[in-house]
């Protein structure tokens, strides 16, 4: 049970550990209820004497090892990313987009934006893409999934791609099959995407491996829209 355990999270996010419920109500409103509960069970609070605010800059001294926390919304407002200063490498989450091991080619990694409900802030997001790179890290380690190099060049891809999803969802506004549109739009963004990357298994493939995150990027997206 780890009970000399202590949770780092992001001040904006420390309420919700230690009451999850208002957490809980809005994934599953996203996911569905059933989701959630197959996927994780139940959230249990944290006690609050367990958890740890973590504001930009708050360092974590781990057996000799410095874990910068950096304040990086975008994807949301209560997002950390953890900078290794030694190992020079960001654990990132969602800030620095998805990137699944089935879309590698001879040229590396794909990543892709995610925009899901219903933080999205492209600016934000920019901005924060940026802050890291500047860091200059060896490599990114994604929550989906995995260790990423190729760092250059996957951020020029994510901005590429924040600014195409923004103009393709500006162009759906005020359309009343809004979000089906929006839908295919992304669909052929990442197609095209891959493509020139040198995957080769076409459309259709592409939306059967990705669909779920094409649901929740298009929803996230007409949030932004309407905010």
């Amino acid at each position: 049970r780890l009970p000399n355990a202590r949770l780092v999270v992001h001040p904006r996010g420390a309420r919700h550990m230690i009451d999850p419920s208002a957490l809980w109500a809005g994934a599953s409103a996203v996911y569905g209820e059933a989701v959630m509960e197959q996927t994780y069970g139940r959230l249990r609070p944290v006690p609050a004497e367990r958890v740890v605010e973590a504001p930009d800059g708050h360092v974590v001294e781990l057996a000799g090892r410095r874990l910068l926390c950096i304040d990086t919304p975008g994807h949301a407002r209560h997002h950390l990313t953890v900078y290794d200063e030694r190992a020079n490498v960001c654990f990132t989450g969602d800030v620095f987009g998805l990137s699944y091991r089935d879309f590698d080619t001879a040229n590396g990694p794909f990543v892709l934006p995610t925009t899901s409900p219903v933080q999205f802030d492209p600016e934000a997001l920019h901005a924060s893409i940026g802050r890291l790179l500047a860091l200059k890290p060896d490599a990114m380690y994604l929550t989906h999934y995995g260790r990423v190099g190729h760092v250059e060049r996957l951020a020029a891809d994510l901005h590429a791609q924040i600014d195409a999803m923004v103009d393709l969802a500006r162009a759906t506004h005020g359309k009343p099959d809004r979000h089906a549109v929006l839908m295919a739009s992304l669909t052929d963004l990442y197609a095209a995407r891959a493509a020139a990357h040198g995957w080769g298994q076409g459309r259709d493939a592409l939306r059967q491996l990705l669909g779920m995150d094409i649901e929740l990027n298009a929803q996230g997206l007409e949030v932004w829209l309407d905010r």
